[in-house]
């Protein structure tokens, strides 16, 4: 891929809130176990895609920001990465095979970074 095919995008990692509520009343072997396999299965995806993940990170605790206040809120992002690709459609397909999929309701969003002069 040349530098000048190369575009960025934002992928974000969604686990709606119910979902994980639940998951934590699951059994503790059986959720450590459950998650240990997901982890592998993640390590083993990212290491196929190495060439295209510039970062991934964990999200954090959310502030909504709104002209007469700051407040604590909560969201479905859990995670973010910042990934590199010929195109957003490209970018996209390679994600349907991402384990975080097998979560129940979870979903992965790309959306592309452009320059601020280029929207």
């Amino acid at each position: 891929m040349s530098d000048s095919a190369v575009k960025k995008f934002m992928v974000f990692f969604n686990i709606p809130l119910a979902t994980m509520t639940e998951w934590q009343k699951t059994e503790p072997t059986q959720r450590e176990a459950s998650e240990k396999k997901m982890m592998q299965e993640w390590s083993a995806w990212s290491a196929a895609h190495a060439d295209m993940i510039l970062s991934t990170d964990v999200g954090g605790k959310t502030k909504q920001v709104v002209s007469s206040a700051v407040s604590d809120m909560r969201n479905d992002i859990v995670l973010y990465s910042i990934v590199q690709g010929a195109s957003h459609d490209a970018v996209a397909q390679t994600y349907q095979s991402h384990p975080h999929l097998q979560i129940p309701s979870a979903t992965i969003q790309v959306m592309e970074i452009r320059p601020m002069g280029a929207m």
